[in-house]
């Protein structure tokens, strides 16, 4: 049997990783500025993930949600402290895409209704509702295509307004920051416009904060620094630094009943360790004040660089549009420098995405390729 082929990959076999940095199966190094798509938060094999995720797996690494988890609770109690959603619970999951299906799924039982509105350039997952949710026709199937969904201009007020005027709207949909779509920001007065008219029309405001959550901003998540309370919050990805681990965070006025969810692995012993010590290094660490740091560090050393167009960041969730597509250049990174970085839907987009501990030492490495690169014709 042979491995069925999704994504086109590059020739490289990492046997080994420690904070930002990965080896080859040949001693290479590479410096991780990617994190798997932001799911590094606190470094590769960073001490107290290993130790605590090593004593659980010692311990007892899995039983299911039929009897007591104590260490699920430790988290939701933690979570709740460090989010400031202490009044919200806590669904666990094992992915992005199905902490969104939750989501979606828990706002229609809770309206009865079944209009959602998500926007241009979104990205929540590629199952059943989340990737109907998703701005990609190539990866909806016909099974999935649905006109419960109704996508929207990004940051566009008026045909929101229009949409909750004409549509029995059960929810809104959109990400604290779109990633995929090349990090782009929603503008707070838009969010807050969504959770007013969610809270008028008897709709449901989720946020999806699988990427942009978990202090990858300098907030815990991106949508605070709007100002803006979402009923709904969906994690994932850096919640357990590579241990496959989602999350629902879930407003009181949303009463749960049994049955109304469920899951076989969300909540294991060992993803919820993995996800504990995640948040006690962003708090011991402060790495939600480094993250804001490092990213305006970094934002500082290459705005006025030639190549680029524009920067659009918070925190360590950046986006880097150049003049041209980023493809090459991202090339050049990777052979010439072995630098990771990511790309995005929009072509010319570079993102850039490291564990939340990145210090100047190592941006200076990419900072230093950066000019370097931009001098040679791989930047006009």
């Amino acid at each position: 049997m042979e491995l069925f082929k999704v994504y086109p990959l590059f020739p490289l076999n990492f046997v080994k990783a420690k904070g930002a940095h990965l080896w080859t199966d040949t001693g290479e190094q590479y410096l991780d500025l990617y994190g798997g798509h932001a799911v590094i938060s606190i470094g590769h094999s960073h001490p107290t993930y290993v130790k605590k995720v090593s004593q659980q797996l010692a311990d007892i690494g899995f039983y299911s949600n039929s009897v007591q988890i104590p260490i699920q609770e430790q988290l939701a109690k933690k979570l709740g402290e460090l989010s400031g959603y202490e009044d919200f619970t806590l669904f666990m999951c094992n992915s992005g895409a199905e902490a969104n299906e939750n989501a979606i799924k828990l706002a229609s039982f809770h309206t009865g209704k079944k209009k959602i509105i998500c926007f241009t350039k979104a990205f929540h997952g590629r199952t059943a509702a989340a990737v109907a949710a998703t701005d990609n026709k190539k990866i909806i199937a016909p099974v999935n295509e649905t006109d419960n969904f109704l996508f929207l201009p990004f940051n566009n007020h008026q045909s929101l307004e229009e949409a909750f005027k004409n549509h029995d709207i059960a929810a809104v949909i959109i990400e604290g920051i779109q990633g995929v779509g090349g990090v782009q920001i929603p503008e707070p007065s838009f969010l807050q416009n969504i959770q007013s008219l969610c809270n008028e029309n008897d709709a449901i405001f989720i946020c999806d904060e699988i990427q942009s959550g978990f202090g990858r901003t300098g907030q815990f998540f991106a949508h605070q620094h709007a100002g803006v309370k979402p009923d709904i919050i969906t994690v994932a990805k850096g919640m357990g630094n590579g241990f496959p681990v989602g999350g629902v965070l879930i407003s009181p006025k949303i009463e749960a009943q049994f049955g109304m969810l469920g899951t076989t692995f969300g909540g294991n012993h060992l993803a919820c360790a993995a996800a504990l010590s995640v948040l006690e290094v962003i708090e011991t660490e402060q790495l939600m004040q480094n993250a804001t740091l490092m990213g305006d560090y970094l934002v500082n050393a290459l705005k006025d660089l030639p190549g680029i167009k524009e920067i659009r960041y918070q925190g360590l969730m950046i986006g880097i549009e150049l003049n041209e597509p980023c493809a090459e250049f991202r090339k050049a990174l990777l052979n010439n420098y072995h630098i990771l970085t990511g790309n995005a839907s929009c072509a010319n987009t570079l993102r850039i995405l490291p564990t939340l501990n990145i210090s100047t030492k190592e941006l200076d490495e990419f900072i230093m390729a950066f000019k370097e690169l931009a001098k040679l014709t791989v930047l006009s």
